[in-house]
């Protein structure tokens, strides 16, 4: 229920990563009224680790959650050169070592769960959340608030909606479902059945395999183990790869495998999406890696966590009208640069900003919506595809070369290349800073360039 002294009331669909963070960043602002609207019976992230590199750390900074993060992570926080996860080439029997990944401040490494609750923990009791509320659809007229259809068969209403619903977004249907009547009124017929391509996700040709591995039990089976005793490392080699990293107060291991087929990208993925499946289903492919590889995979004892990582068609636009997108329902991505956290928390803060800036009311939330999308879809999209890419180099698809038929030297020239390829590709997310993000909303709320 808006209050009579409310500017703006804001409904967000999804309270995973980047609705919570949108939430608190828009709570500084006490005129905007906040609900939130969750599908699942209770908060719960599904997952396990997530990674944040310095650039949105710096907001999580400013949103004032520093501290209580620091409590239940294993990293130390600090600036300056920092090394991060160690690569090697893994599927041999000995392991060679490509590179230590150095980033300029650190990597912080969570636990998915700690990482909603210490938010939850800092979100002001005006802001409203409710379960088991999972949206079905919206009607958005020029002059009215929109109004929201739940699944349950209630409804309400607010001034802006922002779909942070996922990868099976609603909001996300619901925008692209505009933006294509609007195509067919005016005849443009094509335009309006390829807007409709990407409501559905597609499958991305890989599929991960998640554990949590207890560290007692690692450090029993193999005590001089490098993921006991460094940030963390990627095991890398054909079709596929591992990454491993302590979570929790250093009292986990967090293990993904990833199994890749690339010629399948962008196809149907035949089967459930997440499931629980035995070890059996990916260990096959690693069983002639090094040691270090199959003692991580013999900690392994029970059912894993398949996850056939989904990706969206990149869209033009993640707003429509008073309704925007940000997160996985904008721009869902492989998590090969492990940045898709990263973004829905640059989505949220963004979007905050030009709710949150004075002149946005309801009759200028239009120019305000702008403002975001122009800011955020493209640079989204860039990491998006480095993203991918990153998934190419890891797994050794590298342009029809096969690195076991080259001599050692080429070989090992070949393994440089993708070091300074993977390199290049991510130093925006420690080299750069949302601060020139930030300065270029305001400019344009401004009218200023």
């Amino acid at each position: 229920m808006a209050t009579s002294a409310s500017r703006l009331r804001v409904a967000i669909c999804g309270a995973g990563i980047g609705g919570l963070t949108f939430a608190l960043a828009l709570s500084r602002y006490p005129d905007i009224d906040i609900d939130i609207y969750e599908g699942a019976q209770a908060l719960a992230e599904i997952g396990a680790g997530i990674g944040i590199f310095p650039r949105p750390w710096k907001i999580l900074q400013m949103l004032g959650v520093e501290a209580d993060l620091l409590k239940v992570t294993e990293t130390k926080v600090t600036d300056g050169p920092v090394a991060a996860f160690r690569y090697r080439k893994s599927d041999q029997r000995e392991g060679v070592e490509i590179f230590t990944l150095v980033t300029q401040g650190s990597l912080a490494l969570f636990h998915r769960a700690d990482y909603q609750q210490t938010l939850l923990n800092h979100l002001p009791k005006r802001c409203r959340i409710q379960c088991s509320k999972r949206l079905r659809s919206y009607v958005q007229r020029q002059s009215n608030p929109i109004e929201l259809l739940f699944e349950d068969g209630t409804k309400t209403h607010c001034d802006i909606l922002i779909g942070a619903d996922g990868l099976k977004s609603a909001v996300r249907a619901g925008v692209l479902g505009e933006k294509a009547q609007l195509a067919q009124s005016e005849g443009r017929w094509k335009e309006a059945s390829q807007i409709l391509t990407h409501v559905n996700p597609v499958w991305s040709g890989t599929n991960a395999y998640r554990a949590l591995i207890p560290v007692e039990k690692l450090m029993s089976l193999a005590p001089g183990h490098r993921v006991l005793t460094t940030p963390g490392v990627q095991y890398l080699g054909k079709h596929g790869y591992i990454l491993a990293y302590r979570i929790s107060g250093g009292t986990l291991v967090n293990f993904v495998a990833f199994v890749s087929r690339h010629h399948l990208e962008n196809t149907v993925f035949n089967g459930p999406w997440m499931s629980m499946v035995e070890p059996s289903a990916f260990a096959p492919l690693f069983a002639h890696w090094e040691p270090e590889v199959q003692a991580l995979i013999a900690c392994i004892q029970e059912k894993v966590m398949q996850w056939a990582i989904h990706t969206i068609r990149p869209m033009r636009s993640f707003v429509s009208g008073r309704v925007a997108l940000l997160g996985d329902a904008a721009h869902s991505m492989t998590p090969h640069q492990g940045s898709g956290a990263g973004q829905a928390i640059e989505d949220a803060y963004i979007l905050a900003t030009v709710l949150g800036y004075p002149g946005t009311n309801r009759n200028t939330v239009h120019r305000a919506l702008r403002v975001y999308d122009t800011i955020r879809c493209p640079a989204a999209y860039k990491v998006m595809e480095l993203s991918r890419i990153n998934g190419r180099y890891f797994t050794f698809e590298l342009d029809g070369i096969d690195l076991d038929t080259m001599p050692p030297k080429q070989q090992w020239d070949s393994l440089q290349h993708i070091r300074k390829t993977v390199v290049r590709n991510w130093e925006w997310a420690w080299t750069t800073s949302i601060d020139s993000s930030v300065q270029e909303a305001v400019h344009l709320l401004e009218g200023r360039t």
